[in-house]
């Protein structure tokens, strides 16, 4: 929702002049973070909410938001794959392999991506992470 100064709320004028001093991913999150407060099972609102999250660095928020698309989307290999990407950034390198593995196992391929995404930057050079991608790359 919105936030805004209590004088705000009887001046849509006031309203606007919030909204437009805002971000883009701002906007978003307040957006997104609105609709989920009504209808908090729209996996497609779920994951857009969660990577605006982790963009802006809330990485903890992003990880809640990230797990309860799981418990929706349980065989969604990308909900597994961002799930390892908020666990990586928090530096929970056990868990950030183990997601990495399961959105492998359901189906994700995209390797190249994988191997460049910076949000995976802290298990890169984990043995674990290096022999995942081996076992699967050479499937």
């Amino acid at each position: 929702m919105l936030s805004h100064h209590p004088a705000d709320a009887s001046e849509p004028s006031g309203r606007l002049n919030s909204v437009a001093g805002q971000s883009q991913i701002d906007f978003e999150i307040d957006f997104f973070a609105g609709i989920l407060d009504r209808h908090c099972d729209y996996p497609d609102v779920l994951r857009a909410h969660g990577n605006n999250l982790t963009a802006k660095g809330r990485h903890v928020e992003g990880l809640n938001v990230d797990k309860r698309l799981i418990t929706l989307r349980p065989n969604d290999p990308l909900a597994h794959y961002n799930i390892a990407c908020s666990y990586a950034l928090l530096k929970r390198t056990d868990l950030a392999i183990a997601a990495i593995r399961r959105a492998v196992e359901l189906g994700y391929r995209d390797f190249k991506y994988l191997r460049e995404d910076r949000d995976l930057d802290s298990i890169r050079s984990e043995p674990a992470f290096r022999q995942l991608l081996r076992e699967f790359e050479n499937r």
